[in-house]
């Protein structure tokens, strides 16, 4: 396991973090690795893995919930993980933050887009970004004995792909007692029906994969009968800037999905997450409502969402108590 020590890259400073290891491992053995982000925790309890947005920055994901973390009940026995999904060199330029660590040797590389569908590694196919999370907490567990319970958070487009996954997920190991998820601000949201809130007309694609379950891709086939259920019976929470619902600049309305199929789903990400919230309420029996956290005073910020006191209510009180 190769283990870098104190990878911060200026940022721990500034939002108060602390020291990040930087961990490999191998979803499948011999058949390539992934990297991490991890504290430092001796025994934890909970784990709390938060998964990264388009531009790949897994350490600013990271410290985002470390901030969130810092003065709750939770700090001491709470391990915080951050995968880094990597990209072949000739696409990294598309989807890179400034503190995106360099490809290392054997690593698994996917493509910008491909990572947030749950496809197979472009250089290791028998390895796709959901088995690969699969694997992670199946490493956790081996690692940290003592957990117990682990929260899997993804923010954008790291959102994108935990919504996603949910219903596809493999059961974790048996001494991972509960997994819950929490979808933070993505673009667009996988739905298990044809309706939509906001229909277009002459969008064939708006129940289409990744926006609906029609033309699935053949990695998730024999997954297809069984998603429905499994996400209708998971633990999820939803959390969005209050003001991610605009073309402001702090909204990123540039790099929102415009297409016909996500208009569908509402104009902007806030207005999203509440159509979506709704409609699997209207589903839902009346005791068991999915909750969703509207974050005053953030657009599109991992650091402001998930940084927030309104985050650590929804992220940590998951949890057990301590």
């Amino acid at each position: 396991m190769l283990r870098w020590l104190g990878a911060c890259f200026g940022l721990c400073a500034a939002l108060g973090a602390q020291a990040a290891d930087y961990l490999a491992f191998e979803p499948v053995p011999g058949h390539g690795q992934m990297h991490y982000y991890s504290s430092n925790n001796g025994a934890p309890r909970a784990a709390l893995i938060v998964l990264h947005g388009h531009p790949r920055d897994a350490l600013r994901s990271f410290n985002a919930v470390t901030q969130a973390l810092q003065g709750s009940p939770w700090a001491a026995t709470t391990l915080l993980i951050a995968p880094q999904f990597q990209v072949g060199q000739d696409a990294a330029a598309h989807c890179t933050g400034p503190n995106v660590p360099a490809m290392q040797t054997n690593e698994l590389l996917w493509t910008c887009r491909s990572w947030v569908e749950g496809a197979p590694a472009d250089n290791e196919p028998a390895v796709t970004s959901f088995s690969a999370l699969d694997a992670l907490l199946r490493h956790l567990a081996a690692q940290w004995p003592s957990l117990r319970q682990v929260t899997v958070v993804g923010f954008s487009a790291g959102a994108q792909m935990v919504q996603h996954y949910i219903g596809f997920a493999q059961a974790a190991p048996d001494s991972i007692q509960a997994v819950r998820y929490a979808v933070a601000s993505p673009g667009s949201y996988l739905y298990f029906d044809p309706a939509r809130p906001f229909p277009v007309a002459h969008c064939p694609g708006s129940n289409r994969w990744r926006y609906g379950l029609e033309g699935a891709p053949p990695w998730l086939e024999q997954g297809i009968a069984q998603a429905k259920s499994r996400y209708a019976t998971a633990t999820i929470d939803y959390l969005v800037g209050a003001l991610d619902s605009s073309q402001a600049p702090g909204a990123f309305y540039r790099i929102l999905d415009k297409s016909c199929a996500a208009m569908a789903q509402g104009p902007f990400r806030l207005q999203r997450a509440q159509a979506y919230v709704a409609a699997e309420n209207a589903q839902r029996p009346l005791d068991a409502p999915r909750r969703l956290t509207i974050v005053p005073g953030c657009g599109h910020d991992v650091t402001c969402v998930l940084g927030s006191s309104a985050a650590q209510q929804v992220l940590f009180n998951l949890l057990s108590p301590p």
